[in-house]
């Protein structure tokens, strides 16, 4: 090895890492190098192990590593540590990771805004990297010390993607709807359709307005066919649909409001724009 460095066929790129051929560390052996360079008993966490396990669309800036507070660590470039009193379960071949779970739900919370926190804990479940019950379970084992707003902002997200049609309740929309001045609509409205009986989230029925609030659930195997289904029945039935992603009212609740508000107002008049 020293022959292969000094001949510069080899370059050392920290204390235990050494690069075949001139070029930095990519890729994998990028991973790696956090990992042996951060400490004894080191652990990529939050996206950068959810990477190692292969989740796609995502891209950290930044990688996390975890190290037990005991051991002795050191501060790496482009590495953000976190030294645990208790580390969480990891996997036992490749890089050393954290299991998915708990990665996911450390990715959101170091995330460096809501929507990426939110939408790393979709994609977890989307790509079926776990099951909404593991995640659930890794949400309440959890560590307490995280911001207030943000860990206000996941118990929710977390809700609405593992427990399905309970977050419409939890969210009472028609509490956003007298904030935004507009009259309570009716709930679960129950209709008739030519594939069977379909229960719609909120109707104002004088003006034929429906809104359905789609829960974490809608986005994963075979729902959005059920939906979408449901939806061209109900809008050949002269209904007008606006779809709201519950998370959507997490992240950009007087957003979507102002649409609602908008539709409301538009069709109260008769239609007229």
């Amino acid at each position: 090895m020293r022959t292969e460095v000094a001949a510069g066929r080899w370059l050392v790129r920290g204390r235990h890492t050494v690069v075949i051929g001139n070029l930095e560390p990519r890729g994998a052996g990028r991973l790696w190098q956090a990992v042996w360079e951060t400490g004894g008993g080191s652990a990529l966490d939050g996206a950068a192990a959810l990477v190692a396990s292969g989740l796609t669309g995502f891209e950290p800036t930044v990688t996390d590593v975890s190290v037990p507070k005991r051991n002795r660590s050191h501060r790496v470039t482009g590495v953000r540590r976190h030294r645990r009193t208790r580390m969480p379960p990891t996997g036992s071949a490749g890089l050393p990771r954290v299991d998915v779970a708990p990665a996911a739900v450390s990715a959101a919370a170091w995330a460096a805004s809501d929507r990426q926190a939110v939408l790393v804990l979709c994609l977890v479940l989307q790509q079926r990297m776990t099951t909404p019950d593991r995640l659930l379970a890794a949400w309440h084992r959890c560590p307490t010390r995280m911001e207030r707003p943000r860990r206000q902002l996941l118990r929710a997200a977390v809700g609405d993607l593992c427990d399905g049609v309970r977050s419409l309740g939890e969210l009472d929309f028609a509490g956003l709807c007298r904030e935004n001045g507009l009259p309570e609509p009716s709930r679960q409205v129950v209709r008739t359709l030519p594939g069977g009986r379909a229960y719609l989230d909120v109707e104002w029925e004088g003006i034929d307005l429906v809104v359905e609030v789609d829960g974490g659930h809608h986005a994963l195997a075979l729902a959005v066919v059920d939906d979408a289904l449901r939806q061209n029945e109900v809008v050949l039935s002269d209904d007008r649909v606006l779809r709201i992603p519950v998370l959507g009212l997490r992240l950009e609740a007087e957003r979507f409001m102002l649409q609602v508000v908008r539709a409301h107002r538009r069709w109260s008049r008769g239609g007229a724009a």
